[in-house]
């Protein structure tokens, strides 16, 4: 199985569980008379639509490379990440939002019965973000990165909403919109961690330089190859959840242009098959001289 599928069978898991837990909140919520749950139910909600948009841009990134897309269809990743974001900002601020209202506005406590359906949906949700973001790291996929997040999220506004219904449960009348601030609390949380998932996808788009220990597995790996003297180059972008790595091989220069060809072909050859997630690797060849050096320029 590709790194594609094994991405999209999570999406489809992360899907399954939001539209459950949405549904659940919403009841819970509704019936057990808690706004933070159904602030909570809210962003379980956007998280479907997002777990969608994720997994219709891994299906697109799967599509080979092309004559107008002769990278591939990777970069759609980064793009997708973007939206999620835009997701999350919008859900925080219609929570923050009718928080606001309700704290404002008198009502009845929460049930009890609310803290119970919160710790199971505080545990299953914490277990979510771990195997999402377990898998996001083995593929390498920002868009896999940020649905994990998702699931944080959700188990931080639930965290919330627990403490939140505790303390207006606890402490009676008067405290009733406790409730509420939890949420708005919640919501703040839940844009701070929108920077942490937007960053590395903005890393990606801009093609900066995050990968040093790659790179000098790269370099080191490349000095096996028969007929490679140093590594002069060396850089990495990420397209997707594949590397594609752009490298000057210095070679002895009294060899024939055939002979500097057939090393460029098994350094590329070796690279892909000893290092993993390398897409393509795009090789220079240079010849030796006194100068030659090996350059760590970043």
């Amino acid at each position: 199985m590709s790194n594609s599928d094994k991405a999209i069978r999570t999406t489809y898991f992360s899907i399954l569980t939001n539209f459950l837990l949405a549904l659940i909140k919403w009841l819970a919520g509704f019936f057990g008379n808690s706004y933070a749950l159904i602030a909570d139910a809210i962003e379980s909600t956007a998280d479907i639509f997002s777990s969608f948009l994720v997994l219709l841009g891994l299906k697109y990134s799967k599509r080979p490379a092309d004559q107008s897309h002769p990278y591939g269809h990777g970069r759609i990743e980064p793009l997708i990440t973007f939206i999620v974001v835009i997701f999350l900002v919008i859900s925080a601020f219609v929570i923050a939002k009718e928080s606001i209202e309700n704290i404002k506005t008198p009502h009845d406590l929460p049930e009890p019965w609310t803290l119970i359906v919160l710790a199971g949906i505080i545990i299953w949700k914490e277990i979510s973000f771990r195997i999402v973001m377990k898998r996001s790291k083995a593929l390498n996929s920002t868009s896999l990165k940020a649905d994990a997040w998702h699931h944080r999220s959700d188990a931080i506004t639930s965290v919330a909403a627990f403490i939140g219904i505790s303390i207006a449960l606890f402490a009676g009348e008067g405290y009733e919109s406790a409730d509420d601030w939890a949420a708005l609390f919640a919501s703040a949380l839940i844009l701070y961690n929108c920077y942490g998932i937007f960053r590395p996808a903005l890393a990606e788009i801009m093609d900066e330089n995050r990968y040093e220990e790659l790179e000098d597995d790269v370099r080191k790996q490349s000095l096996k190859v028969n007929g490679v003297l140093l590594i002069e180059k060396c850089y990495i972008r990420k397209i997707g959840m594949l590397f594609q790595i752009d490298l000057h091989a210095v070679v002895d220069p009294n060899i024939s242009v055939r002979e500097g060809h057939d090393i460029a072909h098994r350094l590329k050859d070796y690279l892909i098959a000893n290092i993993p997630n390398i897409g393509n690797v795009f090789i220079h060849i240079e010849p030796f001289d006194k100068n030659s050096k090996c350059d760590h320029s970043k």
